[in-house]
């Protein structure tokens, strides 16, 4: 199988605590980059708020239908 991998900041597009995971979108991933919360980067319960910036470590191909998945996110 061939990775490809890449960071980029991104924007929470949405979230479900209850599922437990999300899609980003940036420049890097068009489709959106599914992110599960035990990539993120957080004290406590990690969770992750629609609209707010992250900093994403990616790769492709990704997971359940998108072309890209996180292996790391941070809340800016």
């Amino acid at each position: 199988m061939n990775r490809r991998t890449g960071a980029d900041d991104a924007v929470v597009r949405t979230w479900s605590d209850e599922e437990g995971w999300g899609v980003l979108d940036c420049p890097s991933t068009p489709g959106g980059c599914w992110t599960h919360y035990s990539v993120i980067e957080a004290d406590g319960f990690r969770s992750l708020t629609p609209g707010t910036t992250v900093h994403l470590r990616w790769e492709h191909p990704g997971q359940d239908g998108y072309a890209y998945r996180a292996t790391w996110a941070k809340t800016l």
